[in-house]
């Protein structure tokens, strides 16, 4: 019985968290399976990404390239955004700014209320280690590394390793089987399924995917994805992906368009 009460309050979480990523405290009270859904604070939407008239350039041959030219971009808490736009147009540019990795020449960055460009070196790495998760389109296992530690790595870095979400997250994406293996025994979804599950270890604020699904087939591409955005249905961890796929830029929440630098359009759905 407690088993199929935990089921359907796992369920109405899921509803509320996807309809407006309300954080609720859902207890169980007596034998009349009565479900109590409190919101925990009162509902307001947190901005978790604040990208404001970001200039980017870097030196080359030839002189100065101008790579963002005053990019706006807004994500709230539990939010996902698609970020798309030709080759060139500054999308991963703009992501590895969020993710620290390099500095703006002008405006900011805002994540979870703390701006980057006051923060040093040893901060950002701080930060990085706890507060964001990486998906890269590569995978970026550690190949000496089994299953099981790749999927921990990231969150015993950050001293946020839980035995109890870790065996979630593997039941999930359905690694039971492969946490003996090494990542060079794996396909390629099943390597971006562990690289997914390492990144959501930590349970990050903010989790960013550069073509996470870049080197995947199509039907693999959509087994993967939805793993992800299933996981992500159940948590406040915000999204933001590159993608150069319609298809799949269609499944998140919002899609936003780079162009020359600049946010020129947005939809959603």
């Amino acid at each position: 019985m407690a088993s199929d009460v935990q089921a359907r309050v796992a369920a109405i979480r899921r509803n509320f968290f996807s309809l407006r990523k309300i954080n609720c405290l859902a207890s169980y009270i007596g034998s009349g399976q009565t479900v109590i859904l409190q919101p925990i604070p009162p509902f307001r939407c947190v901005s978790m990404l604040q990208v404001q008239g970001v200039f980017k350039s870097y030196a080359t041959a030839q002189g100065p390239l101008a790579v963002l030219r005053g990019a706006d971009l807004q994500l709230d808490q539990g939010g996902s955004l698609a970020l798309m736009g030709e080759s060139g147009s500054g999308k991963s540019t703009l992501l590895h700014l969020v993710a620290g990795l390099d500095s703006v020449d002008k405006g900011s960055i805002e994540v979870a209320g703390q701006r980057l460009d006051q923060m040093n070196e040893a901060q950002l790495a701080n930060w990085r280690r706890t507060e964001i998760g990486l998906v890269f389109q590569q995978f970026n296992l550690i190949g000496s590394l089994k299953v099981e530690d790749n999927l921990a790595f990231q969150a015993r870095l950050a001293g946020r390793y839980q035995p109890e979400w870790q065996a979630e997250l593997t039941e999930r994406l359905g690694l039971g089987a492969l946490l003996k293996r090494y990542p060079e025994q794996l396909s390629g979804g099943q390597q971006q399924r562990v690289a997914i599950g390492r990144a959501l270890a930590s349970r990050p604020a903010l989790l960013l995917a550069d073509e996470p699904t870049g080197n995947l087939d199509e039907a693999t591409s959509d087994e993967v994805l939805q793993l992800l955005l299933d996981l992500l249905a159940d948590s406040t961890t915000s999204l933001l992906m590159v993608t150069h796929s319609p298809r799949v830029a269609a499944r998140l929440q919002r899609q936003a368009v780079l162009h020359l630098g600049r946010l020129v359009s947005e939809g959603g759905r």
